[in-house]
C-alpha cells in the first residue's frame, strides 16, 4: 500500500477511499484503514459474516504497517523510481493476498463483507457484488481527493492474475480430522 502510495500513480479503489478520507480528515492513512474497518466488520452482523484471528489482524496490523512504511519510504520522486513503487507494490499486494486468504484464518474486513453479501444473497454473482464495491469506493475516495491513476487500472488489470499465481502457492491445506490409533 505504502509504495502505491508514495508512487502517485494511482492506487487500488479501497485505497483511493482511505487516501481520499485521510486528505478529508487528517487522519493519518493507516488510521482510516483501521478505523473504517470497524464499521465494515459492523456490516458484517445481519450478513451473519464470522471474523477469524485473521479478520482482527488484517483490522489492526495492516494499518500500523502502512503508516510505518510511509513514514521511512521516500517519495518515488523520478518517473523511474515511481513505477518500480508501483509495480513493486502490486507485486507484493498480489503476494500477500495469497498469504493472507491462503491462511485460512478469516478475511479481512473489506474482503469479508464481499463474501458475506454474496453469501446472504446467494443469486448475486461475486462479479457484481466486488464490483459495486469497488466502484463506489472509488468514486467516493475520488470526489474525497484520492490518487486515481494509471496504477489503479494497472492494479485492477494485474491483481486477478497475481492472486491466481500466489494463492495456490500459499494456501495452508485443509486439515484433516484424524483420529490416532492409540499406541500400542
Amino acid at each position: 500500500m505504502a509504495f502505491m502510495v508514495e508512487s502517485a500513480l494511482g492506487l487500488n479503489p479501497w485505497d483511493v477511499f482511505h487516501q481520499g478520507l485521510s486528505k478529508a480528515t487528517g487522519v493519518s492513512f493507516g488510521w482510516v484503514v483501521i478505523l473504517l474497518g470497524i464499521p465494515i466488520l459492523l456490516l458484517w452482523i445481519p450478513l451473519r459474516q464470522k471474523p477469524g484471528f485473521g479478520t482482527i489482524a488484517n483490522l489492526v496490523v495492516i494499518g500500523f504497517v502502512v503508516d510505518g512504511a510511509l513514514a521511512v519510504l521516500p517519495p518515488g520522486g523520478t518517473i523511474p523510481a515511481r513505477v518500480g513503487y508501483l509495480v513493486g507494490g502490486i507485486l507484493i499486494n498480489g503476494l500477500a493476498t495469497g498469504l493472507y486468504i491462503g491462511a485460512r484464518m478469516g478475511p479481512g474486513p473489506r474482503d469479508g463483507l464481499m463474501t458475506g453479501i454474496v453469501r446472504r444473497f446467494p443469486r448475486l454473482s461475486i462479479r457484481l457484488v466486488r464490483t459495486t464495491i469497488e466502484l463506489s469506493v472509488l468514486g467516493i475516495g475520488f470526489l474525497l481527493g484520492g490518487t486515481v491513476g494509471i496504477g489503479t487500472v494497472v492494479y485492477a488489470l494485474c491483481i486477478g492474475p497475481l492472486v491466481h499465481v500466489f494463492l495456490p502457492l500459499c494456501t495452508v491445506p485443509k486439515t484433516r480430522n484424524l483420529q490416532m490409533s492409540p499406541v500400542e
